[in-house]
């Protein structure tokens, strides 16, 4: 867990520093080659799956075709859906999973995929909000936000939501993600 302390702090510092970039450049440029030269993270696609389209949606509820999915906390079924993002089909991609979690600064639950998904044609950043499912890039690892998150950030992609009580959610060990039949 320090390892994962130390990672996300410096994440945070470099994220401050792409946030007051991306907040000045307001560029619809989708080239690779946007990475700022103080951060590591980058938002070029993780894998070869093609355009979308060259604008995103603000807050992600234009997006169509939600995936339901099939979430098991702990042994507990609750339901879950995907949003349309690349990102998410991306995970869809990866199901069924199953993954051990951990806690991350009192406010959710994370884990590490099998590898990282693609941050192609990600949507504008939104705050993370109880039961939100997410991905964050520069790491490769999804969390579960059990609290309200801090404010919105590009390196954070929202990619579904889990329906479940905060208190199931603040101490999950383990989650199995399936497509649901």
């Amino acid at each position: 867990m320090t390892a994962i302390s130390l990672r996300r702090s410096l994440t945070a510092t470099a994220a401050t520093g792409v946030l007051l970039l991306a907040a000045t450049g307001c560029s619809d440029d989708s080239s690779a080659e946007q990475t700022p030269a103080s951060a590591s993270a980058s938002s070029a696609p993780a894998s070869g799956e093609p355009p979308a389209s060259a604008s995103a949606s603000r807050t992600g509820s234009d997006r169509s075709t939600p995936m339901d999915i099939r979430v098991t906390i702990d042994g507990q079924g609750v339901e879950a859906t995907l949003n349309d993002s690349p990102a998410a089909r991306d995970l869809a991609s990866l199901l069924p999973l199953t993954l051990d979690l951990e806690d991350y600064n009192g406010t959710e639950r994370i884990a590490d995929p099998p590898r990282k998904l693609t941050t192609e044609n990600a949507p504008e950043p939104q705050a993370p909000k109880t039961g939100d499912l997410t991905y964050f890039a520069p790491w490769g690892n999804l969390a579960i936000f059990y609290k309200d998150g801090p404010s919105a950030s590009e390196d954070l992609l929202v990619l579904g939501q889990i329906d479940a009580d905060a208190d199931l959610l603040s101490g999950a060990d383990r989650i199995t993600i399936e497509a649901a039949s």
